[in-house]
C-alpha cells in the first residue's frame, strides 16, 4: 500500500454539497465508496481541520487535504515502442499520441499501451502512480498528452486539471453544418441502458462544458475547433453528438454515415472506410509544476485527418464550380464567434 496527498480547493459553487460528493467529481479516478473509506479513516483535513463525515456539508472555498492510499500497482511489463515526445524536462515529458494507442492496460489491451512504452523509455516511472499519467485520450483519438515524471509533479498537475487550469484544445470534423461557435452545458454520466457508453444527462452525471468553433465549412460536414472547460470521458464525442453533429467515424456516437449528393466515388469510400473518430488533441497548455511557467504545445492533425480535410475541401470545390461556376480558391471559411482561446495565429497553424 502506498499513500500519495492530494491537495485542491472547494470550488465556491459546491457551498451545501455532501464532502464525499464533491471529492469524487474532483478526482474521478477513485470511486465515492472509496473516498467515503478515506474519510471515515481520517484521511481527509479541511481547512487543516480532519473531518471525518462524508455526508458533511461544504462552504466552498476550503483547502483540501487527501491522503489517498493506493493498493500497490500491478507490475506491467515495460515494452520498447516508438514514442513521440514533444517535450521533456526533468520534471514531465509531453507525447503526440498516435491514433490505435491505448493508454493504460486494462480489459482486452493487457500490454503494447503508452503505460507500457512509458516504463521502458523512463524505468523511473515505476515509482510514479501509473507511471505518470494524469490524463487520458481514447485509443482512437491522437494528439498531446503530459505525463508527469515525479510524484510532486503529478500531484501538481492533478490539481490543474482539477481546477480547469489545463488548456485542451482539440480539432473535430463533425457531420453536418454548423452555422457558428457555441458553448455546450451538459452533464455526462454512463448511458442509462448502455454502461459501456457515456450520454448527455438531464439529470445526474458530472458537470461538463465544451465551447466550440467553426473552422471551415463543407457541403454536409464543418471541422470545428473545440476547448475542454472539463474532461469527462468521452466529452466532445458525447457533447457534439447530442447537439445534432456527431464525429466523423465515430463507431459509438456517430449515427447514420451523410454522403453530400453527387460526391465523387472515390471521397464516398473515402468517408464510408474512416473507421475512427475525426479527433486530435492539438494544443495543450499548462503551468510548469515546478517552475511555474506557462507552456504550451501544438501538434499537427495526423495524415488521415488532413486527408479527410482535403477531400470535404476538392468536394465541396468540384460541386461548387460545376453548378455555381464556383472560384476554387473562394473558400467558405467562417470566423465563428470571438472566443478568446482561439487567436488567428492558432488557425493559420
Amino acid at each position: 500500500m502506498t499513500q500519495q496527498e492530494l491537495t485542491t480547493t472547494i470550488p465556491l459553487d459546491k457551498i451545501s454539497s455532501r464532502l464525499d460528493a464533491v471529492l469524487a467529481e474532483l478526482y474521478p479516478d477513485y470511486s465515492r465508496n472509496r473516498i467515503q473509506d478515506w474519510i471515515k479513516a481520517g484521511n481527509v483535513t479541511l481547512d487543516g481541520t480532519i473531518q471525518k463525515k462524508p455526508n458533511f456539508k461544504v462552504l466552498g472555498g476550503e483547502k483540501v487535504v487527501l491522503q489517498a492510499e493506493l493498493d500497490d500497482e500491478v507490475v506491467y511489463e515495460a515494452q520498447e515502442m516508438e514514442l513521440d515526445i514533444v517535450y521533456e524536462d526533468n520534471d514531465i515529458l509531453v507525447i503526440n499520441k498516435p491514433v490505435g494507442m491505448v493508454v493504460h492496460p486494462g480489459a482486452g489491451n493487457p500490454d503494447g499501451t503508452l503505460l507500457n512504452g512509458l516504463l521502458f523509455y523512463a524505468p523511473a516511472l515505476r515509482e510514479v502512480p501509473r507511471a505518470g499519467i494524469v490524463h487520458r485520450l481514447d485509443k482512437d483519438t491522437s494528439g498531446l498528452m503530459v505525463v508527469a515524471k515525479t510524484v510532486p509533479a503529478q500531484t501538481h498537475l492533478v490539481e490543474q486539471l482539477q481546477r480547469h487550469a489545463v488548456e485542451r484544445v482539440y480539432d473535430a470534423v463533425v457531420v453536418g453544418k454548423v452555422i457558428s461557435g457555441g458553448k455546450v452545458t451538459k452533464n455526462i454520466g454512463r448511458h442509462p441502458t448502455d454502461r459501456k457508453r457515456m450520454a448527455a444527462l438531464n439529470v445526474g452525471g458530472k458537470t461538463a462544458v465544451s465551447h466550440y468553433r467553426v473552422l471551415e465549412r463543407f457541403r454536409e460536414h464543418t471541422h470545428v475547433r473545440v476547448q475542454l472547460e472539463t474532461g469527462r470521458t468521452h466529452q466532445i464525442r458525447v457533447h457534439m453528438s447530442s447537439i445534432g453533429f456527431p464525429l466523423v467515424g465515430d463507431p459509438v456516437y456517430g449515427g447514420r454515415l451523410r454522403i453530400p449528393k453527387s460526391m465523387m466515388p472515390e471521397f464516398v469510400d473515402y468517408l464510408r472506410n474512416f473507421k475512427r473518430q475525426a479527433l486530435h488533441a492539438g494544443m495543450l497548455s499548462l503551468t510548469h509544476p515546478i517552475s511555474g511557467k506557462l507552456m504550451k504545445w501544438k501538434a499537427q492533425m495526423p495524415d488521415d485527418m488532413l486527408d479527410l480535410i482535403d477531400m470535404l475541401r476538392d468536394d465541396m470545390d468540384d460541386f461548387q464550380a460545376q453548378f455555381h461556376g464556383y472560384d476554387e480558391y473562394d473558400y467558405d471559411y467562417d470566423n465563428g464567434v470571438e472566443v478568446e482561446w482561439v487567436t488567428d495565429a492558432d488557425i493559420a497553424d
